[in-house]
């Protein structure tokens, strides 16, 4: 049996990064959204820590980028690509980028979770504890909200609204219902993740260290603390608890004299243990009448790449960004006297924020697939190949600065089959040392 239902302007599936920021930006719009997630409260998971400049125009717009620097964000002005011995063979700078623009910026994710909470409006209702059973379908195949499971043995219940937003992750169920197909690739590797307490001064950039045997990514947090992603094959950890998982991260981090700095600081590591598959997906499209994809449910990433957090961010603020060109000016003002949203004026955003972030998220998919396919691929091929175009980015200004910008979030620079050879040094470039200004 299913209770009478509620009415809302925006569902939003999903109280992750995505979800929390899509109902940020579209309730500033004076916009009734109601915010859904399973979970009763967010987790303290290792992922998401680092904010690329692209999200950070987004954050600083809401006063949120102010408050993660007040409780301590870490900035950071590099991305590098070192060798085992610590050796820069790339080098992101991000104090070539426009001013405004130059650094990423770390914190722990439930701290980043947090700041969005606290800057939802009076507009935003949360709900934790709900589980979303499926999409309502209107008569002509529109998704028109969501039926919600009953909690203590209670009835499900309806909610409806003219936009839904599936924030729901890389498995989300409503993409499925709404019949959107992608390509998802697991990768041949998981990635370990601990977290240290500096012996000494903390790394100053976000560092890859090339090993035989994977990436080994490092970079600080707040209070002196330190990230370590490690790559291990897919049942290289199976077993190992305890002692035998601090024997097997003390060798891992000797093999790398980049790294003899954390070895004092391994002790404790064991429990802050952390195990991920690793995939990348991208979605044929992020709409259907009624319904837009944000985040994971239609794009995901290597974390290497640092980009997975940075574009739900900026996904959900041009979604925002859509609706608000059609919306009528009132509705930023008065919310009590706007009329309520129709679903021609959802469609026309839907459509818009298709066109407009279709060839972004390829794009980045590209960029990021790439990075990571350099710094995680252990075959001999891709190996070679990978470190090559390494160095050869690196000692390349041009082609630095377009990867730079890329990974910045910034918008999309195209590499060039031309490109793409000057990268692994098969021709030369004779443009290597044009680099546009600040732009």
């Amino acid at each position: 049996m299913t209770e009478a239902s509620e009415d809302y302007d925006v569902l939003v599936c999903g109280a992750g990064v995505a979800g929390l920021a899509a109902a940020r930006g579209l309730g500033d719009l004076g916009l009734r959204v109601l915010l859904l997630d399973k979970q009763r409260a967010p987790r303290a998971v290792a992922k998401g820590e680092v904010l690329q400049p692209g999200a950070l125009r987004v954050l600083r717009r809401w006063g949120t980028e102010q408050l993660l620097r007040q409780r301590g964000g870490v900035g950071l002005d590099r991305l590098v690509v070192r060798s085992r011995e610590g050796e820069a063979l790339m080098a992101l700078d991000y104090g070539r980028l426009p001013e405004g623009d130059r650094g990423l910026l770390a914190h722990d994710h439930r701290e980043i979770l947090t700041a969005l909470t606290e800057g939802l409006g009076p507009c935003v209702e949360i709900r934790r504890g709900t589980l979303v059973r499926e999409a309502l379908r209107a008569a002509d195949g529109r998704v028109s909200g969501l039926v919600l499971a009953g909690g203590e043995g209670g009835d499900d219940r309806v909610v409806r609204a003219p936009l839904v937003v599936a924030a729901d992750g890389i498995s989300s169920r409503l993409r499925r219902a709404a019949g959107i197909e992608g390509r998802r690739t697991d990768y041949p590797h998981r990635l370990v993740s601990v977290e240290l307490t500096a012996a000494g001064p903390a790394p100053a950039d976000f560092s890859a260290y090339l090993t035989g045997r994977g990436l080994r990514l490092v970079y600080p947090l707040p209070g002196g603390r330190i990230r370590l992603y490690l790559q291990t094959g897919p049942d290289e950890l199976r077993g190992l608890g305890g002692d035998a998982f601090t024997e097997w991260l003390a060798r891992a981090v000797g093999q790398v004299p980049g790294l003899a700095g954390l070895a004092p600081c391994l002790a404790d590591a064991a429990a802050t243990r952390q195990l991920f598959s690793v995939s990348r997906y991208l979605a044929g499209r992020f709409t259907v009448p009624g319904l837009a994809l944000v985040g994971e449910a239609g794009y995901a990433v290597h974390p290497m790449a640092a980009q997975g957090m940075n574009t739900a961010i900026t996904s959900a603020a041009a979604l925002a960004e859509q609706l608000a060109r059609l919306l009528p000016a009132t509705a930023t003002v008065d919310a009590a006297a706007r009329p309520r949203l129709e679903a021609a004026t959802v469609d026309a955003a839907l459509a818009a924020y298709q066109a407009e972030r279709r060839p972004f998220l390829a794009s980045a998919a590209r960029t990021s697939a790439n990075a990571a396919r350099m710094v995680t691929d252990l075959a001999w091929p891709g190996r070679v190949i990978g470190r090559r175009a390494v160095r050869c980015t690196g000692a390349n200004p041009r082609l630095l600065h377009t990867v730079t910008h890329n990974m910045a979030g910034l918008g999309p620079l195209p590499l060039t089959p031309l490109d793409r050879l000057q990268q692994i040094g098969l021709l030369p470039d004779p443009r290597a040392h044009r680099v546009p200004v600040n732009s």
